[in-house]
């Protein structure tokens, strides 16, 4: 089968490679040129998993990690936890992505012709992430604004591992990740647009070197609001069709087994839709749970089953989200 791969980010650089390993005819188009290619993102994600599904492409997770994290300080503005973590971790994104396209038939710096691609390939896959650039527009959407700062130290960093405040409301949150022992991603995304104002803030404090400024939105709205997944010969896979964690903005591993879904239909591309909307049908549970949040109506009396489903969730996948999931913190995260 002859198929372009639009946008070699997290599912597409992935795809790409696993696709022609399948033996199929592949071109990747991304509109990045590749000697300026950015990876916008905290870089977080959880080593086992990680290094699970990319075996399937004969590469090594480690060879990419930067920092291995211990504990992750959750602060809800008025008190703190500190959380153990089993696997949370940062490793080099942006390195990864274009190894996975290296010996490939790939194109970067440029921005493919939808008819064109419709008329030239088989199948199209829009793994463009939150521009969804050729799917039609959803019929329900949520994007979040976000700003990151990359820190450099002199002396080695502030904070000794991962932090996360969490706004009042849970409009949003602010992110802290090691990336090594004198640098750090810090960032945040935020509805009511206090991002910017938040990130400088906490980095004139932390006292780091700034040496990468970054903006991009992620889209937080599930699967189930995001469809169509596809359009004739078109299909979405990772962010462009939602499957980013509303609650966390989480959204690498999503998108690689949104990828793992895609090719397991690939030749039954009509039971595409149902797989993904059963494999992340508990994301609409906490997509509603953070916006009855927002609008300061999450009552722990009357939405108590929907919020012990959507902890039930993660507690049983502690490995997969790569910490101690504890009621206790739930709770503090509640009280934000």
């Amino acid at each position: 089968m002859r198929i372009a791969v639009t946008g070699l980010g997290v599912a597409g650089s992935y795809l790409v490679r696993r696709l022609s390993q399948q033996g199929h005819d592949v071109v990747g188009f991304e509109r990045q040129p590749r000697e300026s290619f950015k990876a916008i993102c905290a870089w977080g994600t959880v080593r086992q998993a990680a290094k699970k599904i990319l075996e399937n492409v004969d590469f090594d997770f480690d060879e990419y990690l930067l920092h291995m994290g211990e504990t992750i300080t959750l602060d809800n503005g008025k008190q703190t936890s500190t959380v153990p973590l089993k696997g949370l971790c940062t490793y080099d994104k942006a390195r990864l992505e274009l190894d996975l396209t290296k010996g490939l038939k790939v194109f970067y710096g440029v921005t493919p012709n939808r008819g064109d691609l419709v008329k030239d390939f088989d199948l199209v896959v829009d793994a463009t992430g939150v521009s969804r650039a050729l799917l039609p527009k959803p019929a329900r959407d949520e994007v979040v604004p976000c700003f990151e700062y990359k820190l450099r130290y002199d002396g080695g960093r502030r904070l000794s591992d991962f932090y996360v405040r969490i706004f009042p409301n849970w409009n949003g949150y602010l992110w802290y990740f090691p990336l090594s022992e004198n640098e750090a991603y810090v960032g945040a995304g935020d509805i009511t647009n206090n991002h910017v104002r938040e990130v400088n803030s906490f980095a004139a404090e932390d006292g780091g070197k700034i040496v990468g400024k970054y903006g991009k939105a992620i889209r937080i709205a599930p699967p189930e609001l995001c469809r169509p997944f596809s359009a004739g010969k078109i299909v979405g896979v990772g962010e462009s069709i939602g499957t980013v964690f509303p609650m966390l903005g989480e959204g690498i591993l999503p998108s690689l087994e949104c990828a793992e879904i895609f090719l397991s239909t690939i030749e039954e591309p009509e039971k595409y839709a149902g797989k993904v909307l059963e494999f992340f049908k508990p994301y609409s549970d906490v997509y509603r749970m953070v916006k009855l949040k927002q609008a300061g109506e999450l009552s722990l009396v009357k939405h108590l089953p929907l919020i012990m489903r959507c902890y039930r969730y993660m507690k049983d996948r502690e490995d997969r989200f790569g910490m101690v999931i504890r009621k206790s913190d739930l709770y503090l995260i509640l009280q934000a």
